[in-house]
């Protein structure tokens, strides 16, 4: 009987096929089930919408009451689902409920060409015109209801910043028609490819080149799962990081400071906020004791830029205008760039109110070059430690 070694998985000839199939698979199932999410999303919002429009019509002072109905609904249903439902958001499914009847928009998006119509008319009817009014005991389907909004929610948040409502059709008739991801869509309503191609003289042509991609256009199925909109939704934590290097980084960065002493306190990491219809992250938010004062913290996996800078500005007023407690002073934000061999750490004090207190943050915060110094070793270590796995990988092959 002759002993035979059996050959390693990895040279199976059939191996990377099964792999790939499986790969694909689970990437398939995983954009079918952010659709699925965000179609009953979608429809959940209109009807809400719906419900709060016919709280309103029931007010004396229909103003005044469906104002005050909102921030009511906002206050009790943030305290019961989250922040996802504040009254802000209500306002904005109400606006849903008015900009879009549910009326079978795929059919719309099956002509051959639409958009062609839409630009041709003269006018668009309000979409508020064509509502039925809900019966008295009705109850909504919203997986049948869901199939009359096959975009996603946070394209339809995006088309209501669009206040003409030809428009509003036109590019939602090409994102459905061109299957354009949210990057795409937020692309060509900013670069004003309605306007454009309205002036053209070749709006096919026009029209065909809308329908190509760029580069950042591709949504991955992890980012679909992880839109803000969805986790909100769902009620998830959302807190995820770009890269393992930047994972790690943050991870050393956030105990490094607590090291330092008792007056950094841990506050959140990956903490979301919503400016307008955009969602953005800070990597981590500290609060410093002696202080008084939120530390904002934005890591750039690369070099600082003046972009870095002016977003870690909006951060710093989202910040005061929603963060701050009474008594507080305003935040201070920290930009950290880790770029390969020239870590950079800068303070964003610009906003403080006086420069008394614009010194004092300057004597008790930590230096700029300790932390850029902190942040370069760090990353030297982990890319030698990741540098070793794969040695150790390949050795025990």
């Amino acid at each position: 009987m002759t002993d035979r070694t059996p050959p390693a998985i990895s040279d199976l000839a059939d191996y990377a096929a099964v792999h790939a199939d499986i790969v694909a698979l689970l990437e398939a199932a995983r954009r079918a089930a952010a659709r699925s999410v965000n179609a009953v999303m979608t429809a959940t919002y209109w009807a809400i919408g719906r419900r709060i429009v016919e709280g309103e019509q029931g007010g004396q002072a229909r103003a005044a009451y469906g104002e005050a109905l909102i921030k009511r609904l906002g206050a009790d249903l943030s305290r019961q689902f989250g922040r996802g439902f504040g009254w802000r958001n209500l306002a904005q499914m109400r606006a849903f409920y008015l900009a879009w009847p549910a009326d079978p928009i795929s059919q719309r998006s099956s002509a051959k060409s639409p958009a062609l119509q839409i630009l041709q008319r003269p006018s668009a009817k309000s979409p508020a015109e064509a509502i039925r009014p809900m019966a008295s005991g009705e109850s909504l389907d919203l997986s049948a209801l869901a199939q009359d909004f096959p975009l996603p929610w946070s394209a339809y948040v995006r088309l209501l910043s669009v206040k003409n409502p030809q428009a509003r059709a036109f590019y939602e008739t090409e994102a459905l028609r061109g299957g354009w991801t949210i990057a795409q869509l937020n692309r060509q309503i900013s670069s004003q490819f309605y306007e454009r191609t309205a002036l053209s003289t070749n709006k096919a042509a026009m029209l065909e080149k809308g329908e190509v991609a760029e580069p950042g256009d591709e949504i991955t199925p992890e980012q679909a799962i992880k839109d803000p909109f969805v986790l909100e939704f769902l009620g998830l934590k959302d807190e995820y990081s770009e890269s393992d290097l930047e994972d790690a980084l943050l991870q050393h960065l956030a105990d490094f400071l607590l090291e330092l002493g008792d007056d950094f306190a841990f506050v959140g990491r990956q903490r979301r906020l919503r400016i307008d219809d955009s969602w953005f992250r800070v990597d981590l938010l500290f609060f410093h004791r002696r202080l008084k004062c939120l530390l904002v913290i934005d890591l750039k996996v690369g070099k600082f830029g003046y972009a870095d800078a002016g977003q870690m500005h909006l951060y710093l007023n989202y910040a005061r205008a929603h963060w701050m407690k009474p008594g507080e002073n305003p935040p201070v934000g920290l930009i950290l760039c880790a770029e390969k061999g020239a870590a950079e750490a800068h303070y964003a004090l610009e906003g403080l109110s006086n420069t008394v207190l614009a010194a004092e943050y300057q004597t008790v915060l930590p230096d700029e070059k300790l932390l850029a110094e902190e942040l370069d070793k760090t990353r030297r270590e982990l890319e030698a430690r990741r540098i070793a796995r794969g040695r150790d990988g390949e050795g025990g092959k």
